[in-house]
């Protein structure tokens, strides 16, 4: 095998160029090795730096986190803020997780926003992102930046971008920002000499007013006063999250609260799990072993830096039972809406948000409570963004995607684990006031609004031939939709990506007031949605399936159940066919 032309150039600029010694030692064992596969996935391009900043494998190379990856980011960050706000003193905040060489990248980070005449406020220990979302608004910053690859790999880390709001960049600022970074051509262009004077560290006194204003969103204190000895189980899986959700769930009130000790330290190496995701079963094994020897009410673990979190209920056979993110943010919103309802704190002016691929529970929920119910793109900044278009006129409760990520109250503009668990908490200790369950109440509200199911079923290609491939189908969708889904007509297709509705049935075309995403959806007579979504960055497609039916009794639950898993079933075999 041999390099490419323009991979041989990049190696050369890198190993003749303005990078350490120990990197260059690095490239040159694998040139002497020969280890052309490497070599090529480390130098064939560019790491990206798209709308949410950079996430890739830590190493030498320009397709890799290192310090001149994360630097060259930092670089045209720092270019887009002085642009910006010329002439006025630019404030940034930055935080990093426990993956291993975080703390590293965030001092590389403030080195290089300092000696571009930035001032930073920079997080002394390891916080979860959400806190940085709070410093951003809190501080008056300009903009922000978190050190993590969320529940990647160990072998990766990240850089996530944030604006003034404590959101990620959205349209156009997100793409200025990378234009920025694409058109610094040379390392030289970096500034890396750190001014000690622009750096103003935040120590532990900040966690206190974050925490204060998430327990004064509180919404039934009395209840968890009566239920303060709920047995709670929580892992942050060598996370962030033991920074701040122990504190959360005390100042709420809760004093009976068991750690997952093998998993409370923080480290990078994640060496009890294969992956760090609250989603995978296997994550949260420990949790569940614990909870079972201690007979606990509750079971909950936060990712790496803590934006989002999986939790685990009793059944009524005593069995503990994973929720999914669809089941968890419903629980959620029906809760806090049902005790705004009790405070009568609800006069129509109220609203909460799901995305597009999120369960539509959701919306009945809202709707039944007259509360307005926004959909937004997939991504939790689509969330954020519109907090801040409404803040002021409008009372945003509580917001939440399938892929476990929830916020309540106005306090970030990302998803936050930290609140999520102390209100998971409080929503537990609510109904067990009441004498019933979490577990009880996800089916009661099953009973009061229809058994919704959702299903995410991801299709992976390989390589270039694949990503043609999966382009090759979306066409085909949007060409000749599916004619009926799990034996129910599909009667409108909803195209993100071409910003229109189609009503199936008389051909009439509206408008979708959202911005433009490869996104198609099927809606069919019965309620049934197939949401079909192309990754960007590699070739695989995502289907989020979700289906739904009347659930006369509680009785019923498992039976209907049944039927909708095997109706999710026949529906993608429709689509494959």
């Amino acid at each position: 095998m041999q390099l490419e032309p323009s991979t041989l150039e990049t190696i050369n600029q890198w190993l003749n160029g303005n990078y350490d010694q120990d990197t260059k030692n690095e490239i040159q064992q694998l040139v002497n090795a020969e280890a052309y596969t490497e070599l090529t996935d480390a130098f064939y391009r560019d790491l990206e730096f798209g709308t949410g900043g950079l996430r890739g494998i830590m190493g030498a190379g320009s397709n890799r986190i290192n310090k001149y990856t994360i630097g060259t980011a930092t670089q045209g960050l720092s270019n887009y803020l002085n642009k910006k706000y010329p002439g006025k003193v630019v404030k940034v905040a930055i935080a990093h997780d426990s993956r291993n060489n975080s703390d590293y990248f965030a001092k590389i980070t403030a080195d290089v926003f300092s000696a571009n005449g930035i001032v930073v406020y920079f997080f002394q220990g390891l916080r979860p992102t959400p806190e940085l979302s709070f410093a951003i608004r809190q501080l008056g910053c300009r903009s922000g930046v978190m050190l993590t690859a969320s529940h990647n790999p160990k072998e990766y880390n990240g850089y996530k971008a944030y604006g003034w709001d404590g959101g990620q960049f959205t349209s156009p600022d997100d793409t200025e920002v990378m234009n920025e970074v694409a058109n610094i051509r040379s390392i030289d262009e970096v500034k890396f000499d750190r001014v000690e004077e622009n750096i103003k560290l935040i120590d532990e006194a900040f966690d206190q007013i974050y925490l204060d204003k998430i327990t004064e969103l509180s919404v039934s204190p009395e209840a968890i006063a009566r239920q303060k000895d709920l047995k709670i189980v929580y892992s942050p899986i060598h996370g962030t999250g033991i920074t701040l959700v122990p504190k959360a769930l005390a100042q709420f009130g809760f004093n009976n609260l068991t750690l997952v000790e093998e998993q409370s330290t923080p480290d990078g190496n994640f060496p009890t799990v294969v992956y760090p995701n609250p989603e995978e079963k296997e994550a949260m094994t420990l949790a569940l072993q614990k909870a079972k020897e201690i007979d606990a009410d509750l079971v909950m673990a936060t990712d790496p830096d803590a934006d989002r979190v999986g939790i685990a209920v009793k059944n009524n056979e005593g069995e503990f039972v994973l929720l999914n993110g669809n089941q968890t943010g419903s629980l959620l919103i029906h809760y806090l809406l049902t005790a705004w309802e009790e405070k009568g704190k609800l006069d129509g002016n109220q609203y909460v948000v799901k995305t597009i691929v999120t369960t539509n529970l959701i919306e009945a929920i809202a709707k039944a409570k007259n509360v307005t119910c926004y959909s937004t793109l997939t991504g939790f900044k689509w969330i954020g963004k519109l907090i801040t278009e409404l803040q002021g006129k409008k009372t945003f409760i509580v917001g939440g995607e399938e892929s476990y990520g929830y916020s309540i109250g106005e306090l970030v503009r990302d998803k936050d684990a930290v609140i999520s668990c102390a209100f998971i908490a409080e929503m537990t200790a609510y109904y067990k006031d009441k004498g019933t369950s979490l577990y009880n109440a996800l089916i009661e509200m099953f009973v009061e609004y229809g058994l919704y199911k959702e299903e995410l079923v991801s299709l992976t290609k390989k390589g270039k031939t694949g990503a043609e491939e999966i382009k090759a189908m979306m066409e085909q969708f949007r060409k000749t939709p599916p004619a009926t889904l799990g034996g129910s007509k599909v009667t409108t297709l909803k195209d993100y990506e071409l910003g229109i509705e189609t009503d199936l049935n008389t051909g009439k075309v509206s408008q979708l007031d959202l911005p433009k995403s490869d996104v198609l959806q099927f809606i069919t007579a019965d309620g049934s949605i197939v949401s079909a979504r192309p990754s960007g960055t590699e070739p695989k497609i995502k289907f989020y399936c979700s289906v739904n039916a009347p659930l006369a009794d509680k009785a019923q639950y498992q039976e209907v159940n049944d039927q909708l898993t095997a109706k999710i079933h026949t529906v993608m075999q429709d689509l494959q066919a």
